[in-house]
């Protein structure tokens, strides 16, 4: 089935070439193909599967397009340069929902914000308007978290959006009773938004049915760590449910389709997988269903714009999922069943889903996207989000398991050199954690391991302990070890593939961004012997910093801080225990040289993080530089930095290991 679908994609080619890509791929790609954002993506499908919009970036310049599937042709094409989306998809069949982000100063407030919000487009007028304002109307200047949808209303008149309500003083500067409140919001045209609920300091999300009814509030207070779930019966608001937790362990996701239940995740204790619970509005009554898994954890929820959940991704290196309607849930099945190994994503549907987008990723396909309609035997192949990277260009993919010296079972990916897969023996390698750490690797197109691939370099991914996906109990064997048995994981990997003599254990450099960014400098600081070169990408160099400036944003009483209390050091997190698992107190220790890449505006993790390395490796004379990456943040979703920091890793893994 493979096969066919890979021919069906050469029919369609010639019209997505013209419609949706700018090039067709004929040479080898090059660092420049791997390291910009894709030419296409964010593919989403208008409620009659008549039309696609997506996003564009192509020669320096960032668009929205629309396309007609029907008439083949092109409705429109406008510049968004300004903003960044993180999300689009149809209100209706005129109309298109960016959810949009931007790192910007804000007036009146010192730094720079994430200021997203969302915008309304207008396929036939082309007109933007922006919904959500900060400062306007009721909405609390400042604030940093527009442009979430609770739900909308039956008749696509209004959105029910969540913001920040209040005013600034504007002789003392100071707040004036902010709360996190729901506002009912005009989609079609501007006018003056209407306060559905106040909200509290504490509250934290809202659900609402079509008719904009608020069903339940869920709130978490971190002075006093009470997560709760509140109703409202006759105007009067009522606690459904209660409990006290350091660090919320159930997330309210959404709705059951006749709006009698909440839907949230939470690890059954019986599996140690996050498994699906549905608590009753009324008797606040929780049912576990039969939607949990003993091998994988549901990952995330398939929903409506109301937020009603309609089936389950599980986890793993390939995604899978579980429909509650049987014919869906069937349909959906065959679709997936046509790109084995491979990773396929729902990208876009419509609401009665007779059309479905999905995204496929693998070693065979670069971000392709498909088309598959009801009453259409064949699936239609839209476009490839990279089109200079032919199938046949793609490094292969593989799947390895080891055990850690203390017995854990470590999963782990790998990426081959196109070149080698018959003869794996005694390559480079390179030492590939992710970031999280709280995450995991999937089978797609990691651009950073393609890259290298494409060098020459065996890519391992291990998915060390504390990486999800994989239970419960391998995610809280990372609790404390940061610098410690999280690396014995990766110093485990690289002896085990030595062992087997698929590498040479004399070249090996570790490259990571975000938590791979620390895993990265403490390995140059506590096993550095083991590599040739370190690459840290907005990575985290000394945790007593990193836990302070976490408090300065969130508040000393945020579960954020627990949170990474936990992470660090399993709760105890004093300065001694901290320092003894940063790389920065330990530069004198390091021998491989280092490159530290960072981003400007990272509001993830201080750009300080590696200024701090780079001057305390300097003073040691350790060999050791500093790429800042100008105007980007901790996602690197500029096309032009992205490219920077690839460039610059690529050609500082070739300088030490070949």
């Amino acid at each position: 089935m493979l096969k066919a679908i890979l021919s069906h994609k050469i029919k369609f080619y010639l019209f997505s070439i013209f419609l949706l890509c700018t090039v067709t791929a004929y040479a080898a790609p090059t660092l420049k193909d791997y390291g910009t954002l894709p030419s296409i993506s964010m593919v989403a499908i208008s409620p009659d599967g008549n039309s696609v919009a997506f996003r564009k970036v192509v020669d320096g310049k960032d668009l929205l397009v629309a396309i007609s599937l029907k008439e083949k042709k092109q409705l429109m094409m406008l510049d968004i340069e300004k903003i960044q989306p993180i999300d689009i998809f149809f209100l209706n069949n005129d109309q298109v929902y960016l959810f949009v982000s931007e790192y910007k100063r804000v007036s009146g407030f010192r730094g720079k914000f994430d200021t997203s919000t969302g915008f309304v487009l207008d396929i036939k007028t082309q007109k933007f308007r922006q919904l959500l304002t900060p400062g306007e109307e009721k909405v609390y200047p400042g604030q940093t978290g527009l442009g979430n949808i609770s739900s909308i209303s039956k008749d696509g008149e209004f959105a029910y959006m969540q913001a920040v309500i209040g005013n600034t003083d504007l002789v003392l500067g100071a707040p004036v009773d902010p709360t996190k409140g729901l506002l009912k919001v005009k989609l079609k045209e501007k006018g003056r938004h209407k306060v559905v609920t106040s909200g509290t300091l504490y509250s934290k999300d809202f659900f609402v049915d079509n008719q904009g009814n608020l069903l339940a509030e869920e709130r978490y207070n971190d002075k006093t760590n009470e997560h709760s779930i509140v109703v409202f019966e006759s105007g009067k608001e009522k606690v459904l449910f209660k409990e006290t937790v350091i660090i919320q362990t159930k997330s309210f996701v959404g709705l059951t389709a006749n709006y009698s239940s909440l839907v949230f995740i939470e690890t059954n204790v019986e599996t140690g997988r996050d498994d699906y619970y549905l608590m009753d509005l009324t008797t606040a009554k929780i049912t576990n269903t039969n939607f949990g898994k003993n091998n994988a954890d549901i990952e995330g929820v398939i929903s409506d714009d109301n937020r009603i959940i309609r089936g389950v991704r599980y986890s793993g290196f390939t995604p899978s999922y579980k429909f509650f309607d049987a014919t869906l849930d069937k349909k959906v099945q065959s679709i997936i069943d046509q790109f084995p190994e491979q990773s396929v994503y729902i990208a876009s549907t419509s609401p009665d889903w007779r059309y479905i987008v999905v995204q496929v990723e693998g070693s065979q396909s670069a971000e392709d996207y498909f088309l598959f309609s009801d009453g259409s035997k064949e699936a239609t192949f839209l476009t490839t989000g990279r089109p200079n990277i032919n199938p046949e260009d793609i490094h292969p993919i593989g799947k390895a398991t080891f055990t850690a010296r203390d017995g854990l079972i470590i999963p782990t990916l790998i990426t081959i050199p196109k070149d080698k897969v018959t003869a794996i023996k005694n390559l480079p390698a390179v030492i590939y954690p992710h970031g999280g750490p709280e995450s995991h690797d999937t089978i797609g197109f990691d651009y950073q391991a393609q890259a290298l691939a494409s060098q020459g370099y065996l890519v391992i991914q291990p998915q060390f302990r504390g990486s999800d996906g994989f239970g419960r109990s391998h995610v809280e064997a990372g609790y404390g070890e940061w610098g410690k048995k999280m690396q014995d994981d990766l110093t485990d990997a690289v002896k085990f593939f030595a062992n087997k003599g698929y590498i040479d254990s004399k070249k090996v450099c570790i490259v990571g961004a975000s938590y791979g960014g620390y895993a990265a400098l403490a390995g140059g600081a506590f096993t550095p012997d083991v590599y040739r070169c370190v690459v840290s990408i907005n990575g985290v160099s000394n945790l007593n910093d990193m836990l302070n400036w976490s408090k300065s944003k969130a508040g000393k009483d945020s579960w954020i801080v627990d949170y990474w209390k936990t992470q660090f050091a399993d709760g105890n997190a004093d300065k001694k225990t901290l320092n003894a698992i940063s790389p920065e107190q330990f530069a004198d220790r390091f021998m491989a040289p280092t490159l530290l890449i960072h981003a400007e505006d990272d509001k993830r993790v201080p750009f300080d993080q590696s200024d701090d390395m780079y001057s305390a490796l300097k003073r040691k004379k350790k060999s050791v530089s500093l790429v800042k990456l100008e105007g980007d943040n901790h996602f690197l979703l500029e096309s032009e930095t992205r490219l920077q920091a690839l460039e610059a890793t690529v050609n500082f893994v070739n300088q030490h290991l070949k």
